[in-house]
């Protein structure tokens, strides 16, 4: 009924050991977002981990402006990292999927 259980495990496993490799290797990719007036830069892996904020002086007076600034900026960056890690963690997981009929893999 299912073929070769075992050479889908086997493919199961390569599925999930992609999926790890491409996990650590979006550590590796960094996100360069800057608020429209430079005021603001950030840089954010893949996998949304914060790496650097850079904050001009001026902001440093009015704590609610850089809030705002922050939220934006920061907001934007994840967005991209979100959109490069779920494509990258899909093509992963769907390259090691055993080949299984009427799943559409």
């Amino acid at each position: 009924m299912f073929g070769d259980l075992g050479g889908m495990m086997d493919k199961l496993k390569e599925a999930q050991q992609k999926v790890e490799e491409t996990k650590t290797r979006l550590n590796t990719v960094l996100i360069d977002e800057a608020s429209a007036d430079q005021k603001i830069k950030v840089t954010v892996t893949a996998n949304r981990e914060v790496k650097a904020i850079t904050i001009d002086e001026t902001l440093l007076q009015d704590a609610e402006e850089l809030e705002d600034y922050l939220i934006i900026t920061l907001n934007k960056a994840i967005e991209k990292a979100t959109q490069i890690n779920e494509t990258e963690m899909a093509a992963a997981a769907k390259s090691g999927m055993p080949n299984i009929s009427g799943m559409g893999f």
